[in-house]
């Protein structure tokens, strides 16, 4: 099977594809498949050159941490998730993210997403539930990873400096949701960040690992704009 990978040096040099041969297992997964690429000292890629290790990111590989999101045959996912026997064709195309910059092969800055979240203040603070107890979203809320695959699907985000994103606002409904006296404050950052700006194409539901549901995080924060603070 060949492995088909868009490479960066740095972010000042150009992208390049390259190309490997991967023999193993069909049941792994494609972080294995990078992991296979990577083993030797000498890596030597499917023209039989010797080049360099390529650079990803992994810290948990059981779809907890989100490290290793990037864009397998045209679709956003966790590399931990995605195995070879899933895949259709006999080629593995590897990109990294486009909605950041790349810092090297497929690792990726994603940092504008947690300063999205320091500029707004997105923090808990006091516990103060809100009555109507809706811990089932908190719960699942909760999960999301910060891996930035929604935001790489919405037709809506661009670079994160106005428009935030799907994890932004999924941010906003459980600090609101928790924190009753600082939810005027979080309905307005998300209005101006999210609400006023979002197609609703929803398209960042369909690729979140953690199968959070964006939608219902944006009912209940409109619907809560209106319950006394």
């Amino acid at each position: 099977m060949k492995v088909r990978i868009l490479r960066q040096q740095s972010p000042a040099t150009a992208p390049y594809w390259e190309a490997f041969t991967y023999d193993g297992p069909e049941d792994n997964s494609v972080a294995g498949v990078l992991d296979y690429i990577n083993y030797h000292d000498d890596i030597i890629n499917a023209d039989g050159e010797r080049t360099t290790r390529i650079g990803w990111e992994c810290s948990c590989l059981q779809s907890v941490c989100g490290a290793c999101a990037m864009v397998i045959n045209g679709r956003p996912v966790l590399a931990c998730d995605t195995f070879v026997r899933d895949l259709k064709g006999k080629v593995i195309e590897i990109r990294p993210l486009r909605k950041f910059p790349v810092i090297h092969d497929l690792i990726v800055d994603r940092s504008s997403i947690h300063e999205n979240l320091k500029q707004a203040s997105m923090y808990i603070g006091e516990y103060q539930p809100a009555a109507d107890g809706s811990h089932s979203q908190q719960y699942t809320v909760a999960k999301c990873l910060k891996c930035g695959l929604c935001l790489e699907v919405c037709p809506n985000y661009v670079n994160g400096r106005t428009f935030f994103g799907a994890a932004f606002a999924n941010d906003c409904y459980l600090v609101a949701s928790r924190n009753r006296a600082r939810g005027m404050k979080i309905r307005k950052t998300y209005a101006e960040h999210f609400g006023k700006t979002c197609s609703k194409s929803l398209s960042c539901m369909e690729v979140c690992p953690m199968k959070i549901s964006t939608l219902a995080s944006m009912a209940k924060l409109n619907r809560s704009r209106h319950d006394p603070e």
